[in-house]
């Protein structure tokens, strides 16, 4: 599928590459103590005061960048997973992959921690992260053995559903057993959070998080082939079930990272692949792809300027927040789903 030739996206591409610049250096300047620019940039070069050095690296440089990797990562799993499925709802969560996620950490929290003692310091960050890719990476693998019985991408799109279904029951088991404080502390992490990352966990987070988001560049005439059927994608030379398989496990990965070190991040995945869509005017893939990696850098860095922005009286959840962008979104596509058109 050859994008219709438009001499406007050079520019829409530069103006959200823009945004992005911008949005994070205002990350950076917000906060329970206001940074004027210059500050910003000096502390980012290394001869800034040790005030604000102290505060842009150790607490607001990590946020950003994790904004913007997790923004990144989702947003693109979202998109794979909307073109895998050919359902414009489809989205990170829907499968279950969070919420597999989450039954990793309610099993961290809620069992080791009460049978062995729960961990303080950086002992529970760990464990907490081990906890959410274990949890997630077992739900990816029981959707690829299911991909093998199930033909029908509809189909294994209920198997998901059913699998977070029954990975959320567990969790509430565990809930009503557990002790009050460490229900507590599971409930704040289920609210999602940017600011959980310290600035030694980052360079793993954003490394695996673009390498995967960046490699996603490499499957746009899969993606495309798909996009148009799976007869088309045989007779291009793609085996539909193989690239389903290859998509379902790439954007599980990203789910699966993401959540680890966030918590469950709503709406995110589900509503930027729309955004991109809308505005730049395509659904070929090799627009699509880059604009949803720009536009998910820029929603992430939004929701988390949004959660610092009432700092004077505390940081709001992540939870509090996406939905406020996403729903919008979401509400648009369901009503504008027969004249927006994207999968026929």
């Amino acid at each position: 599928m050859k994008p219709k030739p438009s001499p406007s996206l050079p520019l829409r591409f530069l103006l959200t590459a823009s945004g992005v610049v911008l949005m994070f250096l205002l990350c950076l300047c917000t906060g329970a103590v206001s940074l004027p620019l210059a500050d910003v940039i000096a502390s980012l070069r290394g001869v800034g005061d040790e005030l604000s050095t102290t505060i842009v690296m150790q607490a607001r440089l990590p946020m950003a960048v994790t904004a913007l990797c997790c923004g990144m990562a989702l947003s693109v799993a979202g998109l794979l997973l909307q073109t895998t499925f050919r359902n414009p709802l489809a989205g990170p969560s829907i499968l279950g992959v969070s919420t597999g996620a989450s039954l990793g950490v309610a099993l961290v929290m809620m069992g080791a921690g009460s049978i062995f003692g729960y961990m303080d310091g950086a002992g529970t960050r760990i464990a907490v992260i081990a906890g959410a890719a274990v949890g997630a990476s077992a739900v990816i693998l029981l959707l690829l053995a299911f991909s093998q019985a199930v033909k029908s991408a509809a189909m294994l799109l209920i198997v998901g559903i059913m699998i977070g279904y029954l990975a959320g029951a567990v969790v509430s088991w565990l809930n009503f057993f557990a002790p009050a404080h460490v229900v507590k502390d599971f409930s704040v992490w289920g609210m999602g959070s940017f600011m959980g990352v310290t600035l030694s966990q980052l360079p793993g987070f954003a490394i695996s998080s673009a390498v995967l988001s960046l490699l996603t560049l490499l499957l746009v005439k899969p993606l495309d082939a798909l996009l148009l059927g799976d007869r088309y994608a045989a007779s291009m030379g793609y085996n539909p079930k193989r690239v389903r398989t290859c998509l379902l496990l790439l954007s599980g990965a990203l789910t699966a990272i993401a959540t680890a070190y966030c918590g469950p991040v709503g709406f995110i995945g589900l509503a930027v692949p729309h955004i991109a869509r809308l505005l730049f005017g395509t659904s070929a893939h090799s627009i699509l792809l880059p604009a949803t990696l720009l536009c998910g850098a820029l929603t992430g860095l939004l929701c988390a300027w949004l959660c610092v922005c009432p700092a004077s009286v505390g940081i709001l959840p992540l939870g509090a927040v996406t939905p406020i962008v996403g729903v919008p979104v979401i509400i648009y596509v369901i009503i504008a789903r027969k004249r927006l058109n994207y999968f026929q």
